[in-house]
């Protein structure tokens, strides 16, 4: 008769073997309940979709490096102890809108009073369309609506994410197609878009003064300056450095940085196919490196202007790729060929 206790064993060990094998590489973990899709690799987290209520719009939160170092800020959803605590409504990495229809989308939170809300519109997540993984790729597919507060869809939205890992880079690319549902839609020519990550605070741009900065109500928020732990710089693809980056047209833009001992590299690239390409770039020394196309206005002092209109059934697509790469600083021939092969993407 067989020892128990050894059959027992070798059941543990053949399960534990099972379970290591079964996360190697990429696997999407669905948590409806909590409103999350968990990405992970080799079984670490990455990153997660996330269509909390309080963010009033989808989510990736958190973004981690290969290495597992967490490099956006963990305020509000997860305060770390440090971290600044402005504009509640930089949450991960997302897209969406400061003027649609009049309709402010990107400074809503749940911090906004209910007697102001009706200024404001919603990303409302529908569902999960379809999900993908494999070794080293995993993509998903997801079906939201733009809503305002009475609940009427001004934009269906439908995104296709996928998640790749070449090495030390944790590569995101998303394809937003945004569909009108109202006669018109007017996407008005304003500051605030339109992809956006707020950086954790160590990847800021260090600064010996504090900031004062109003959004399209009047709320004013006030940035303190940084420690000596802020070791970010912004570089974009002519070599315009530092807060200069900000309103300069680029094809990409890259924020270098030092975090938890480890040298980081994050990088946006626009794609060919977008509206206003190449983009302008929001991107702030306090943390929000976001790319904006349709902010013209502002950028250009003037010169320019584009107000995105859709009719109807008529649709614009916003791809970009974003690339969290670490233990060195991602160079300039690396993100140009990163750049020339996203333009050969057919998403």
């Amino acid at each position: 008769m067989r020892n128990p206790g050894v059959i027992f064993s070798l059941l543990i060990f053949c399960l534990s073997a099972f379970t290591v094998q079964a996360q190697k590489g990429f696997s999407l973990v669905d948590a409806p309940a909590h409103k999350k899709v968990e990405v992970r690799y080799d079984g670490k987290l990455l990153t997660a979709y996330c269509y909390f209520d309080s963010t009033e719009k989808p989510v990736l939160f958190p973004i981690k490096t290969v290495s597992g170092v967490t490099v956006t800020r963990g305020y509000p959803i997860a305060p770390r102890p440090g971290e600044r605590t402005d504009h509640p409504h930089h949450v991960g990495l997302w897209l969406n809108y400061e003027s649609v229809n009049g309709l402010d989308f990107w400074n809503n939170s749940d911090a906004i009073s209910p007697e102001k809300k009706p200024h404001y519109g919603s990303i409302k997540h529908q569902k999960i369309l379809s999900s993908e993984s494999k070794k080293d790729k995993a993509s998903l597919k997801t079906l939201s609506n733009w809503v305002d507060q009475a609940g009427n869809i001004l934009l269906e939205e439908t995104t296709y994410f996928v998640f790749t890992k070449k090495g030390n880079d944790f590569i995101i690319d998303r394809v937003s197609t945004l569909e009108a549902k109202m006669d018109e839609v007017v996407f008005k020519d304003v500051k605030d878009g339109m992809i956006a990550i707020r950086v954790a605070r160590q990847l800021e741009l260090p600064s010996k003064e504090s900031g004062k900065y109003v959004d399209a109500h009047g709320e004013v928020t006030t940035v303190p300056p940084s420690g000596s732990d802020v070791t970010g710089m912004y570089i974009n693809e002519e070599g315009i450095r530092g807060d200069d980056v900000w309103s300069t047209r680029s094809r990409w833009a890259v924020l270098n940085g030092t975090k938890d001992g480890e040298t980081i590299s994050i990088a946006i690239i626009d794609h060919p196919k977008n509206p206003g390409y190449p983009t302008y770039w929001h991107a702030r020394g306090y943390g929000l490196f976001a790319a904006n196309p349709l902010g013209q206005q502002v950028f250009s002092k003037g010169k320019e202007e584009l107000n995105l209109v859709l009719k109807e059934g008529q649709k614009a697509a916003f791809r970009y790729r974003i690339i969290v790469h670490s233990g060195s600083t991602l160079q300039n021939t690396e993100i140009n060929q990163q750049a020339a092969d996203f333009a050969k993407t057919n998403y």
